[in-house]
This record gives structure tokens, sequence and C-alpha cells, in this order.
């Protein structure tokens, strides 16, 4: 699935850990991320966070996709810090299945919350990707 995910490689984020129903990435507040508030665009805290919840809730290599999914923001992402979001499922019952993402700061501070509710679809996505026993460090290349 990393290998296919050009929007989570194209904002420079980091797959640093996957497993069946957890997943963590990070990502370096670039320059082009700043809002008119000098701090990360809640756009891009959002994109962490989903890309972490789509990674947990995949990782069982049944095809999953987001149904609904919430923020709130808590602290700006400061330009240049690397944020780092840890998806952590919270249930999963049939297809349906419930995933909170917290986006910390480099201090291990909250930056944001999310919760995402993910449901299954008909397929498969960790073909010839060494399933749920992929490596915990992955570099976007």
């Amino acid at each position: 699935m990393w290998a296919g995910d050009r929007a989570s490689q194209g904002l420079g984020m980091s797959l640093d850990h996957v497993g069946p129903g957890e997943a963590v990435l990070s990502m370096r507040v670039r320059d082009d991320m700043v809002n008119g508030h000098g701090s990360c665009h809640g756009g891009f805290l959002f994109a962490l966070a989903d890309s972490a919840f789509a990674f947990a809730c995949n990782a069982y290599d049944q095809r999953a996709v987001a149904q609904h999914c919430a923020v709130t923001f808590l602290r700006p992402g400061k330009r240049g810090e690397v944020l780092t979001a840890r998806a952590v499922e919270r249930v999963r019952e049939g297809r349906s299945g419930i995933y909170d993402v917290t986006v910390t700061d480099a201090e291990g501070r909250a930056v944001a919350e999310f919760r995402g509710h993910s449901r299954t679809v008909p397929g498969t996505v960790l073909a010839g990707e060494g399933g749920a026993a992929s490596p915990d460090r992955v570099e976007p290349g």
C-alpha cells in the first residue's frame, strides 16, 4: 500500500511502523505547509492523521476505507518541526472499525486528536508488500 501512496509520500511522510490495528507516521512541516498564521495548515495535520489511520485499518490485509473522520486541533504545528501520528485501533467488529490517532510535536505534546471510522470493502491490499510482517521502518522512495 505504501508503494502506491503518492499523496503521503508527496507530503514527505515516513511510515515508521505498521502492524495490525496500529501505525505510526511522521512528517516534517515544510514552508509550503504553513498558513497565514505561521503554523501548519490544519489540512496537512488532517492528512497526516488520516494516513496513519489508513495504514492501521488496512494492516489486516483486508481493504478498508474511511467512512467518517473527525479532528480536533489542540495546538499549532510549527514550521520545521517533525510531527508524529500514532494510530491505535479501538474497536473492530464485522465490517466496521474505530481508530484514534494522536498527532504530537517533537516534545510529545498533542497537536491534534483524530477519530476515524473505517468500513471494509472487497479486496486485499498487502499482496507483494510482505503482509503484516513488513519492516517496521519504511522510507519513501
